[in-house]
């Protein structure tokens, strides 16, 4: 069992053993990478600004209506679960695979060769037997 982390109705930080409506916050990616979160509840009464979640220099949590989400008090640093690195294909290995329909010859779209694209639209290959004459 785990512990919630919630800012009740005058903007104080505590922790919660049941997930309520005070512990949900909107997590938002600000400038160079930081995430910001603010409460999902509460908001400023007359300029309706919202309630981030802070921690003073010294690690202490601020008062939501205290933070401003410009300042490093607001500012965290996400920490990816799992990173994962993938080669993003060339349009040179992605070959068009459509299943094939019994009965049906195979047409030019529908052979195994890659088929090469152009701004995202299919280019035809000229016919080897048409380009011998």
């Amino acid at each position: 069992m785990g512990l919630y982390i919630a800012m009740n109705g005058e903007g104080h930080l505590y922790s919660s053993e049941l997930f309520t409506a005070e512990c949900k916050f909107k997590e938002s990616v600000f400038e160079n990478y930081y995430v910001i979160y603010s409460s999902m509840l509460y908001r400023q009464n007359e300029s309706g600004r919202a309630w981030f979640l802070g921690l003073n220099k010294e690690g202490q949590p601020m008062k939501g209506n205290r933070v401003k989400k410009t300042k490093p008090a607001a500012h965290f640093l996400p920490k990816p679960i799992e990173v994962a690195m993938y080669k993003e294909p060339s349009l040179h290995d992605v070959r068009e695979t459509l299943p094939k329909v019994a009965g049906v010859p195979p047409s030019k779209s529908t052979t195994s060769e890659p088929v090469a694209m152009n701004g995202g639209k299919p280019i035809n290959k000229p016919d080897p037997k048409e380009t011998a004459t």
